[in-house]
């Protein structure tokens, strides 16, 4: 299923075709393009589960386990996914509930044309989830990082592609590790008709993708007490692994849009790999970029289109491009706000001149302001200043209301003739209030203490 993109099952693809040479790394992506009457919205959730009435996060073992969560979803219809005997995932008709390495549980949704029914599954899907919660004895959070303990006591989901990712990026990142096993985040997928409209819709992704940081910002506990970011989860992005994150600076260079599968690929090229999969196993690619794989080999491996399509799934820019465009910078929040953000790049991505209007109030800054503007986002939230002294609330009002407009260009109805704007509602609140979803959160633990943050951040 081409939109399950934030998360690997490592079932092992069936494309195991030699690569020549560049050129068919940049024919991969176009193999991906889909006419515009094609194009569909993708939704990822995730959230973080806690053992009912306490702090303590939920072990994967046995019936009250993460594993038993993820069994449970048997009595709707799903299928376990296993690993070496292991119940990683449970899957029907497209649909995938799967773990994460700290034990956060992710919906990978189905696509669909419109946002009405993105928004009917995700209600679906955590209907399912309030009633595993009661049969469990968990609690599911939605929250941009675990607010109580650290990742080195946090359980880790005994997944063998966890295994090998976890000392790899502890090595070159501080945070890895709290990447890993503590955030949680909502996701988006859409659609590339070309070159021309992937150059425009990735550079005004990550243009904007700040203000939508600052909207979505649901991550300012750590340890139990509040650690001066609004998003924590952004700063541990900026300290996970320089090579593989980040806004991708040759997006915003001149001439990008005249090569934008070539510029993606030559980056993605000089990534390290983090693994090699052959026979069942993962071989240590030793450093190795994948360019000197694709030159060199490994051990006798020759590099296949598998190994680039697995390759991609292990860089994670703050907009990722594989066979759609994921916009990625979002902490996970509550079903009302994650649906707005669905809607929101939806409106943005899918109508060129809503994208024209969502990049204007962007359009002029330096790289290194750009820079500026995701640390001020993660850090202040709606409340932080870009560098010219502007308020991130503004830009974040500009951006909803090209949203706005960009979805009633579509004119997507539902059943009920409402047109997708609807869905916005929630993120128009925060952005004319000035408010993130953090400083909410913040209230609750000053009056209530852990658990009312606790009961505060249930979805289920």
């Amino acid at each position: 299923m081409r939109y399950r993109s934030a998360m690997s099952l490592d079932a092992r693809p069936q494309d195991g075709i030699p690569i020549r040479g560049v050129a068919d790394l940049v024919a991969w992506f176009r193999g991906k393009e889909r006419p515009r009457e094609d194009w569909k919205v993708g939704l990822e959730h995730e959230k973080v589960l806690l053992r009912a009435g306490t702090l303590d996060p939920v072990p994967y073992a046995g019936e009250r386990g993460v594993e038993g969560v993820l069994r449970a979803f048997s009595a709707y219809g799903y299928e376990p996914f296993e690993e070496d005997g292991r119940v990683i995932a449970s899957q029907k008709k497209g649909l995938t509930v799967s773990i994460e390495p700290g034990g956060q549980i992710e919906l990978s949704g189905r696509p669909f044309p419109d946002v009405h029914v993105v928004a009917a599954e995700l209600d679906r899907h955590i209907a399912k989830c309030r009633e595993i919660a009661a049969r469990t004895g968990v609690e599911f959070l939605a929250v941009g990082y675990r607010p109580w303990g650290t990742a080195a006591a946090n359980p880790w989901m005994p997944k063998n592609r966890y295994a090998v990712m976890r000392p790899f990026l502890a090595a070159r990142g501080r945070l890895a590790e709290d990447m890993m096993a503590m955030t949680a985040s909502g996701q988006a997928s859409f659609d590339y008709s070309d070159e021309p409209d992937l150059a425009d819709k990735l550079r005004v992704a990550l243009a904007v993708q700040p203000a939508v940081t600052a909207l979505m910002a649901n991550s300012a506990i750590v340890a139990g007490k509040p650690c001066g970011w609004k998003s924590y989860r952004t700063k541990i992005w900026l300290d996970t692994d320089p090579a593989r994150c980040g806004i991708l600076p040759f997006v915003f260079a001149p001439g990008f849009e005249d090569a934008p599968y070539r510029r993606y690929v030559e980056w993605a090229l000089d990534v390290p790999m983090i693994f090699l999969r052959r026979r069942g196993g993962y071989l240590d690619p030793g450093g190795r970029t994948f360019r000197a794989f694709l030159a060199e080999g490994l051990s006798g491996e020759r590099a296949t289109l598998a190994d680039w399509e697995d390759h991609l799934t292990t860089v994670f820019p703050d907009v990722r491009v594989k066979a759609v465009v994921e916009v990625r910078g979002a902490d996970a929040c509550g079903p009302e706000l994650t649906k707005a953000l669905a809607a929101l790049w939806k409106g943005i991505l899918y109508d060129p001149q809503a994208r024209a209007e969502a990049m204007e109030p962007v359009r002029s800054l330096a790289l290194e302001d750009r820079r500026a503007f995701v640390v001020a986002a993660g850090r202040d939230g709606l409340e932080g200043r870009l560098p010219d002294g502007r308020r991130i609330a503004e830009v974040a009002r500009a951006v909803v209301d090209a949203a706005s407009r960009g979805l009633c260009r579509q004119r997507c109805c539902g059943q009920r003739g409402d047109d997708e704007r609807l869905w916005l509602a929630p993120l128009a609140e925060r952005a004319a209030s000035g408010r993130s979803p953090a400083d909410d959160a913040l209230d609750v633990l000053a009056r209530g203490g852990d658990r009312a943050l606790a009961a505060f951040l249930r979805c289920a």
